[in-house]
Formats: structure tokens, C-alpha cells, sequence
């Protein structure tokens, strides 16, 4: 770790305990997440609301700012603040115009969170296809031979949970243009860790949560919904007080959505968890996207190689274009392996066929190398 990667260490506290390699699952809470909670707290009980309100929706709007940097958006127009990774996609799925026959393509293995809400689509007569993976991910003929004339949707998460695939979202993007399909992608297992190009990828739809590799707490998280497209939704799918025009005219009942990503808000919003989000993005993009997936590319790198000369088993193709900030050794017993890693102070999580490791910036190769000796022990 360089020197400057090195301050940083000091922003999260689990680092006096253990060596975090969970990100994939859920983050540990930084000192500055901490403090724009604390903050928010501090000033709520001492001030009234209705004098706080503008400067927390000042920062929530330089969130979606942030955000639609962090993604290349075309603009923040083009991003709602959501709960979770499964609420953008249930958005989504239930504003798309399908119809009785139309098919969705979704990935064998793929988190349930980008499955559920397309199979659910089947009131509506809409099926939803498993595409088989190979070597731990998406192949794209496998995809391409499933795609007929009734195919809507490709919907695919950007790394599998469990394995660590990272899929190739430009090949899968240029398909959907050609063809006419919409792209929808779950963003969570590669947002704060990866670079995101969701104009270079052609996606339509992106949505990813807070606490995992964005850095944040649980209980926010984003919706990208690509301009273009906001037209083609059908409106009224979920409404509240916040989904319209004049939103704080409250009795004038004018049903009017905005042109925007705004027709996603419902209500009142998660402040607090808006405000960790912000504080947690910033410190991603002062460290730098780039900057970060050089690191942990390095952090992996070095597990890997390790975890192979000691005979592991890992379960996804290691080429380095299919390389995240994931690595799922293959174990007979993951929780026991997890326990194992515990009991050196290494803080892993049983997934798929094994233990799945997934270090961040501040992570050390020193705390990746002691993951194939505990697991040995």
C-alpha cells in the first residue's frame, strides 16, 4: 500500500481488530459515515426540522450529483435515492411496458435480487429465462442463443456474489442496443471498487445499495434510470406525495410526473442514511475510483496467486478482464473456514461453494497473505 492509501487506514477502526475482507457483504461503518450520522442526530435534536430540511436536501442533491459521477450518467436528473438494490429493481421491472409473452434473460447464480422481481413479472404473463454460467459467470453465447424475438430484458448483476465473475457489461450493452432490448444492472458488487460507465455500457437501468462496497450504511442506495427511457415507463407503478410535479402542493391532487427520476421519489426520504451515502462517496472519489480498483486489482492479485500455490480451488475464471475485488475459494465447509479466519483475525463470509474474500482500498497485502495460512491451520 502506498503512502498515501496508508493515511486512510486510520478512517476505519475494524482495522485495530481485524483484517476486513467482507466488503462484498456488508461494510464496516468509517469514521466519516459516523460522523455525518452523529451530526445529523446531533442537529435534529437541537434545531427543528423545518429549519434543517433545506440543508439536508442540499446535500441529497449533491448526492445524486456524486452519484451520477461516479456512474457517468448524463445527469443527476437521471438518479432517485432508493432503500435498497431491490427496490430500483422492482421499479423497474413493474414500470416496464412488457407484455403477456415477452421474455426476461436472467443469469444462473445471480443474486435473488435481480431474479425475484422479473420471475414475479409472471402475473403479468411474463417469463423469465435462466441463462446457464460458465466457468462462474455469463458467457456470451450462451446468452446470444437465448435471446428470441420476445426477449425485453437482459438483467445482470456486474460481478456474481459467488464466485466473483466480473461480467462483461460492453459485450452484453452493444447486444441490447442492437437488438432492441433493454439492459438492466445490479451495480451493488462492484460500485466504490470498479470504474462504471453506464453510457459506455449502454445501460438503460442500474441500481445498487449503500453497505457494501460504497462504504455506507445499510438502507439507501441509488436508482439510475437512463433519460431516454423515462418516457417509455409506465407511470404510476408506485406513487407518493414526492412522485409529482409541485410535490409540496399537497391538495392539489395533480397526478403530473416530472421528466425525470424524481417520479421514483415516494415520499419522505432516509436522511440519515442519504447523509452516510454522501459522506461515504465522498471519500470514494477523494481517494479516487481509479486509484482504488489499481489497489485492490493488486490485493487480489496477490490472494490469488497465494490461494492457488497452496492448492485452493477458486470457483470463477481468473482471466484478468473476469477479475473483481472477489475471490470465492472453493472449502468443504465455509462457515468453519470463516470461523478459522476469525480466529486470526481475518474477517471472511460463506458463500457459494466456499469462503469469499473481498478487500477494499484501505486493505494491506500483508492482511490478504494471511488468509491461505489460517486456512491451512
Amino acid at each position: 500500500m502506498n503512502s498515501a492509501l496508508a493515511d486512510y487506514r486510520a478512517e476505519f477502526p475494524i482495522t485495530e481488530r481485524y483484517a476486513y475482507l467482507s466488503h462484498a457483504a456488508v461494510s464496516p461503518i468509517n469514521r466519516r459515515v459516523a460522523a455525518a450520522v452523529q451530526g445529523y442526530i446531533e442537529e435534529a435534536q437541537y434545531d427543528s426540522p423545518m429549519n434543517l430540511f433545506p440543508k439536508w436536501i442540499g446535500t441529497m442533491g449533491d448526492l445524486r450529483q456524486r452519484l451520477a459521477t461516479l456512474i457517468n450518467a448524463a445527469s443527476p436528473e437521471e438518479i432517485a435515492l432508493m432503500p435498497n438494490t431491490a427496490s430500483g429493481i422492482n421499479t423497474v421491472a413493474v414500470s416496464l411496458p412488457l407484455r403477456p409473452g415477452d421474455n426476461v434473460l436472467v443469469l444462473d447464480g445471480d443474486y435473488p435480487a435481480n431474479v425475484y422481481p422479473w420471475q414475479q413479472l409472471a402475473y403479468k404473463g411474463v417469463l423469465t429465462k435462466v441463462v446457464p454460467q460458465r466457468n462462474g459467470g455469463l458467457d456470451l453465447d450462451l446468452l446470444t442463443a437465448r435471446i428470441d424475438a420476445r426477449t425485453r430484458v437482459i438483467a445482470l448483476s456486474t460481478v456474481m456474489f459467488a464466485t466473483g465473475f466480473r461480467n462483461d457489461l460492453e459485450a452484453v450493452g452493444r447486444i441490447c442496443k442492437e437488438r432492441g432490448i433493454y439492459f438492466a444492472v445490479d451495480g451493488i458488487q462492484s460500485l466504490g471498487v470498479l470504474p462504471m460507465d453506464v453510457q459506455a455500457c449502454n445501460i438503460d437501468f442500474l441500481a445498487a445499495g449503500s453497505q457494501k462496497w460504497l462504504l455506507s450504511a445499510p438502507g439507501a442506495g441509488l436508482l439510475y434510470v437512463r433519460r431516454e427511457r423515462l418516457a417509455e415507463l409506465e407511470p404510476g407503478a408506485y406513487v407518493g406525495a414526492g412522485s409529482v410535479v409541485d410535490f409540496m402542493n399537497y391538495l392539489d391532487y395533480n397526478l403530473t410526473f416530472p421528466a425525470t427520476a424524481d417520479r421514483f421519489n415516494l415520499g419522505t426520504p432516509n436522511i440519515s442514511g442519504a447523509l452516510a451515502l454522501h459522506a461515504a462517496v465522498s471519500l470514494i472519489q477523494e481517494v479516487g475510483v481509479e486509484r482504488i480498483a489499481h489497489h485492490v486489482g493488486t490485493l487480489v492479485d496477490a490472494l490469488i496467486t497465494d490461494l492457488q500455490e497452496r492448492g485452493f480451488i477458486l470457483c470463477a475464471d481468473t482471466a484478468p478482464q473476469h477479475r473483481s475485488g472477489i475471490v470465492v475459494a472453493q472449502v468443504p465447509d465455509g462457515m468453519a473456514a470463516c470461523q478459522k479466519l476469525e480466529s486470526a483475525a481475518v474477517i471472511a463470509t460463506a458463500r457459494g461453494a466456499g469462503v469469499r474474500l473481498a478487500p477494499h482500498f484501505y486493505n494491506t497485502v500483508d492482511e490478504v497473505m494471511r488468509v491461505g495460512a489460517a486456512l491451512e491451520g
